[in-house]
């Protein structure tokens, strides 16, 4: 397909906090610099690496605008908007929306346990609120219910404005079913790192990615060399990053990344309850790891 309207290589961007956890906007702004230097294409703002279930609206606010302000038009900056309550995602979406993003995102309501149809109208009444691109957000593995491959695609169908689907399923049959029955430029891309691979053989456009915050420019040289046709080079730097993607999911994200990236000298605090700071011996399996892939001086 055509260079795909974000980029391939979009990242989840963690969310820096100052050491008594308030919101560090400064670092955001300053993370947001670095991770376009180190080829990301486009930014996802408080997503679930960016613990968005303990940033609240006000501050969801104040951080979409700082990171607007240091990205100017460099790059799209795509805002998540979505919750687990229908009107509130609305109401909120057309809030996002008004500050000048290139678009939202929005996950499958968790916690609820919609059907199907629940799902569809959810989406939908959020694509229909604004007039920016829609991304849909459908992990499982956090939020209990799997959107059907059928879902999805009446969705990208239906609503002109839903572009594309950020896919954490994990499950390759479902994902080749979305790529083969979108609508023309509907995208797919990987919500997991070790999965973007995989998913670009079977015609995905990147992944919104966490390894890409301390690992940017060689997991932009594997999407870049798939897309080129080299495939033997694509698969061995997915070989030799695959311990690193492993490593930053040891406990649950994105605790390790932006333990990650204070040993890379970058610090961006750390997590607010009820996740919780890494243990020595994590820290230590995740230096390791970073040593052994090149991403740590040894």
């Amino acid at each position: 397909m055509a260079e795909p309207r974000f980029g391939r290589m979009l990242t989840a961007m963690v969310t820096p906090f100052t050491s008594d956890l308030e919101l560090d906007l400064p670092r955001a702004q300053a993370l947001a610099d670095r991770l376009l230097s180190s080829g990301t294409d486009g930014l996802i703002v408080c997503g679930t690496t960016g613990e968005s279930p303990t940033v609240f609206y006000p501050q969801k606010m104040e951080l979409f605008r700082a990171v607007i302000g240091a990205v100017g038009d460099r790059a799209p900056v795509i805002a998540n908007a979505g919750d687990n309550c229908t009107e509130d995602s609305v109401e909120f979406a057309q809030k996002v929306a008004a500050l000048g993003v290139d678009g939202i995102m929005a996950v499958v309501p968790y916690y609820n346990k919609p059907p199907q149809e629940g799902l569809y109208r959810h989406f939908r009444a959020i694509a229909e609120a604004v007039d920016v691109p829609v991304i849909l957000y459908n992990i499982p593995g956090r939020c209990v219910v799997n959107m059907m491959a059928e879902t999805t695609l009446r969705l990208a169908h239906d609503c002109e404005n839903i572009v594309a689907v950020k896919e954490a399923s994990g499950d390759l049959t479902q994902i080749a079913q979305i790529i083969d029955g979108a609508p023309a430029g509907f995208e797919v891309l990987s919500g997991d790192d070790e999965m973007t691979l995989p998913m670009m053989g079977l015609g995905g456009t990147g992944v919104i990615s966490v390894v890409a915050h301390v690992a940017g420019r060689r997991f932009k040289e594997m999407i870049s060399a798939h897309v080129a046709g080299d495939h033997t080079r694509a698969l061995r730097i997915h070989l030799e990053l695959l311990p690193l993607m492993k490593a930053l999911f040891m406990t649950a994200n994105p605790i390790m990344v932006k333990e990650a990236l204070r040993l890379q000298g970058f610090s961006v605090g750390t997590v607010r309850l009820p996740l919780v700071p890494p243990t020595s011996e994590q820290t230590a399996e995740l230096e390791h790891v970073m040593r052994h892939v090149g991403v740590l001086p040894v």
